[in-house]
């Protein structure tokens, strides 16, 4: 096959679109059934239906697919699936803005109709994200395309609950839990947004019971709850309090007495006044104090988020206070409180204070801590074994440094709450009989389906936090025809859904059919890598752990990569409201898919989060214009005789970058096994454009330029042979360009992804190849020495090649000269001038700067030149210089900024400072020569 001629324009949306197209229309992701080699499989983590790509999908699905195009060419059986997770409160609520509009809701409508309703906008709608991971190149195998809710899934969602019930692990029970008074739901810690707010510090008096004349003063950000309170806690040795302990206390406003009780684990003696009042129904913390003191709990809000006259009722709260509270919501009740407080002096002083409110992440209602039924994972049994997997290295978590957060996590697990009070998801398979329940049901006739009316029942009726915790479920896997204790058919479902991320903690098994034992998840279970945020490492990441292990009794997958945040160029998180999104879709239209993955390639440092710049990606869309243009100059010259001679015969220039592809090749596979991201690109941007580019090219160029030359033929085959190498190197990171390429010259194949993954070649390892690179390196470090030194005195003088026409080179040793003579095409091309070598004295005017060990060169300086102006120049840039390695130097030498900085950081600071220091050296030669020049 011939060579093709390639645009001079590289046009990226349509090189995109075309071979985007084309690797899905051959399978070219799909694993070949008939590969014997070993298996290396991924889950991609899944979406959320209701979402399209952010900058944070876009790095974690790079990353992703950097990996799995690299193992797939590496030769291994390799199978990416793809998926949505159906996002039951996002998904919900989109949905019920729609019927909003119509003016409608889900309580017209009904659950089985609201239901459908919401199928027909997922068909419609949820796959914008899938198609949007297309465009950036994931190259997952789309015929597996799975979701959260499918048929497979939910059984297996059926088959893990049905088992954990049977063994215990799964019961229903009166918790603490993170409610949403507007979604009227439960939520996941994770679905919690908490927002830094200024908010008060109140001060309240609570009288001793025996010396009404003492009081402990109570420092609060919640005076509304004091109703609620039933214990007031203080440090068992904080010498102001330990004569209080055990004595009771009036609640202000109340009826009530409550005990002062010692808790060093709630107890701050440095915060507030050091006494903190417990109210185990409406704060985590004090929930966890209520059950180790055997508190009652006492609820005064109810599931709007309103006091609740019951509740106040239990709390002995004043009864004309009480009147004015019913039904209020909390702010409103929080101002009414206080007055009274004022009022009734209870209330000593109000401060300012910063806190954190949590709301919910979709409707961002402030969520109220509620004590409800709930249904609950009983957790320990599970995380004792994702403990020790990880322990005993079973799991890598990468960075190491994420571990110990693990580790530490895990140890002080809670039981998960798995219910929410929604309709869209997994409804829980467990009913319940109505006569053999009917004093734990809400107070009404119906239940299950809402009625239309509505009220106060039918929120009941749909949420079965309002169904007794003692009531008798009956757990199944299909629906039961009868009760199993009386025989009646009076049955109803559980109402409630599982949490969205019950179903994706078996995302890595159940993908692959489980718990059939399915040709695929014997072979591709467990997974190899998982790529995923810091954020979903204990909500997502260890639940899959504990299931893995749990219903396979393997790891789920063998490493997890932890990736860095995206956020602005001033480090700033990347918000809407703060007009600094960087929209990845955006940027890939305007400077190229590859450019984008690229540059998150290159700023994916372990531990570090990305500051993205703009500018980055622009710069290397300049990088895809640089390969764009070496390929079409390549064109030129890929018809000809060719040469495959062994390495050691070919001329210095293809040794040399034989060498240095060879040394990349080595540097790009340790970075990808390390998951050094930053690593690969840089040494593959360093290479090409640096290396390659700059110099092996225009070193390339008088040979295959002249007619005839001798050297044309082994360089137009290295020239051909070593950037077909580099496609395929560059292909994992930059897929779309590289395939345009390497499809545009002599190929076999249908793809550039179903060629190997380079490593080094034989032929460039035995002895002989190998001290022809060290003695082409040798010399080309001359060569370059030589080179920059001249053009730098250029630059210096203001002088072009034309006026300078001789360089002259020389050693100070005779034997020392032939290295620098046998450069001497090599200069005379890159130069543009003439070389004379020489071990004597050389023409007057002529600066001898220094390069390599034994060298000096420099260009004859014209006669009509302006040396002092000259001089004047070099020694501002002398002061610039030396101000730039007195800075560098006094962050070296700061005792901080070793401790603080990354040692790549304080590297990179130590090699500019050594960078400067030769300019440095290198400008007070040159002005100490052109000094003595002008006497």
């Amino acid at each position: 096959m011939a060579s093709s001629q390639l645009e001079k324009n590289y046009n990226p949306g349509e090189v995109e679109h075309r071979w985007g197209s084309y690797w899905v229309e051959h399978r070219l992701f799909q694993p070949d059934p008939t590969n014997l080699a070993p298996s290396f499989s991924l889950v991609i983590p899944p979406p959320n239906v209701t979402g399209s790509l952010h900058i944070g999908h876009a790095l974690n699905t790079s990353i992703q697919d950097i990996i799995v195009r690299w193992r797939r060419m590496q030769g291994l059986n390799t199978l990416w699936i793809p998926g949505t997770d159906h996002a039951g409160i996002a998904t919900q609520n989109v949905v019920e803005r729609q019927l909003a509009q119509e003016g409608q809701s889900r309580e017209h409508l009904g659950r089985s109709a609201f239901i459908d309703r919401v199928w027909k906008w997922r068909h419609q709608s949820g796959d914008t994200i899938l198609e949007q991971l297309k465009q950036l190149g994931a190259s997952c195998d789309w015929s597996r395309l799975r979701f959260t809710m499918d048929e497979g899934l939910s059984l297996a969602v059926r088959e893990v609950f049905v088992r954990l019930y049977e063994e215990g692990l799964i019961y229903r029970g009166e918790r603490l839990i993170n409610w949403c008074p507007r979604c009227l739901t439960a939520l996941s810690d994770i679905e919690v947004e908490h927002e830094p707010t200024k908010g008060k510090l109140y001060h309240i008096q609570y009288f001793l019971v025996n010396d009404p004349t003492k009081f402990l003063m109570v420092a609060t950000t919640r005076p509304e709850t004091v109703l609620g309170d039933t214990a007031v806690a203080v440090h068992p040795d904080d010498p102001r309090y330990q004569k209080y302990i055990g004595q009771k206390i009036r609640v202000p406003l109340t009826t009530r007495t409550i005990t002062v009780v010692a808790d060093p684990i709630l107890v701050d003696r440095e915060f507030g006044t050091g006494a903190v009042k417990i109210t185990p129904a409406h704060d985590f913390n004090d929930f966890e104090a209520g059950e180790r003191h055997g508190l009652p709990r006492l609820a005064i809000l109810d599931f709007q988020g309103r006091m609740s006259p019951m509740g106040l009722q239990e709390a002995q709260a004043d009864p004309t206070l009480q009147a004015e509270l019913n039904f209020k919501s909390v702010q409103e009740a929080r101002a009414i409180v206080i007055e009274a407080l004022e009022r009734q002096e209870f209330l000593s002083k109000v401060e300012d204070h910063a806190m954190a409110i949590g709301k919910c992440y979709r409707c961002k209602t402030v969520v109220e801590p509620y004590l409800s039924p709930q249904w609950f994972v009983k957790i320990q049994p599970l995380a004792t074994p994702a403990i020790q997997a990880v322990e005993a290295g079973d799991i890598r978590i990468i960075p190491d440094g994420w571990k110990n957060n693990y580790l530490g996590w895990m140890r002080q697990i809670k039981d998960w709450c798995i219910s929410r009070q929604i309709w869209w998801g997994h409804q829980i398979p467990a009913w319940y009989c109505r006569n053999c329940n009917k004093d734990h049901l809400p107070k009404t006739s119906q239940a299950g389906e809402a009625p239309d009316q509505k009220g106060i029942h039918s929120v009941q009726l749909t949420r079965s936090c309002f169904i007794a915790s003692d009531a008798q479920p009956i757990v199944s896997r299909t629906p039961p025809q009868s009760c199993p204790t009386c025989g009646g058919t009076n049955l109803f479902q559980d109402p409630d859904v599982l949490d969205t991320w019950f179903s994706s903690a078996l995302w890595p098994f159940s993908t692959l059919g489980w718990p059939e034992n399915t040709e695929d998840l014997k072979t591709f279970y467990p997974t190899a890598t998982l790529v995923t945020g810091l954020d979903i490492l204990f909500f997502w990441v260890a639940r899959m752990i504990m299931m893995g292990l749990k219903f396979t009794g393997k790891v789920p997958f063998r490493d997890v990569y932890i990736h860095a945040l995206v956020r602005d160029a001033e480090g700033q998180k990347m918000s809407k409201s703060k007009g600094n999104v960087i929209d990845p879709l955006t940027k890939m239209r305007q400077y190229g898919t590859d450019a984008l993955r690229f540059t998150l390639a290159s700023m994916a440092s372990p531990g570090r989060d990305i500051k993205l710049a703009e500018e980055r990606i622009e710069g290397y869309r300049n990088f895809v214009t640089k390969i764009w243009n070496a390929a079409r100059f390549i064109h030129l010259y890929a018809d000809g005789p060719r040469a495959s001679l062994a390495a050691e015969c070919r001329p210095f220039p293809d040794r040399w970058i034989l060498s240095r592809l060879n040394h990349t090749i080595r540097e790009v596979t340790k970075a990808f096994e390390d998951y050094r991201f930053d690593q690969a690109a840089s040494a593959l941007y360093q290479f090409i454009w640096h290396e390659y580019c700059d110099w092996f090219i225009e070193l390339a160029k008088p040979c295959l330029q002249e007619e005839n030359h001798p050297d044309a033929p082994a360089t137009r085959q290295t020239l051909l042979e070593s950037f077909e190498i580099i496609q395929r190197l560059l292909h994992p990171v930059m897929p779309f360009i590289t395939e345009e390429i390497w499809q545009s010259f002599p190929h076999e194949g249908p793809s550039i992804m179903t060629q190997p993954f380079p490593t080094e070649k034989a032929e460039w390892a035995n002895a002989k190849a190998k001290q022809a690179f060290a003695e082409a390196e040798q010399a080309f470090s001359l060569l370059q020495s030589s080179i920059n030194t001249v053009r730098t005195a250029r630059a210096l003088l203001n002088v072009s090649p034309a006026q300078t026409p001789w360089v002259y080179g020389r050693s100070i040793r005779d034997k020392d000269i032939a290295p620098l003579t046998a450069l001497k095409p090599y200069i005379e091309s890159l130069l543009r001038s003439d070389l004379e070598t020489s071990t004597i004295i050389l023409p007057p005017r002529t600066l001898e700067l220094p390069c390599g060990h034994f060298y000096t060169i420099g260009p004859q300086v014209p006669i009509d030149l302006d040396l002092n102006q000259v001089i004047k120049n070099v020694q501002k840039q002398i002061g610039e210089k030396e101000k730039e390695v007195q800075r560098l130097q006094g962050r070296l030498a700061s005792p901080e900024f070793r401790e603080k900085a990354e040692s790549s950081v304080i590297q990179d600071s130590e090699d500019r400072r050594a960078k400067i220091q030769d300019e440095l050296d290198l400008l007070k030669i040159t002005e100490q020569q052109l000094t003595s020049m002008t006497s």
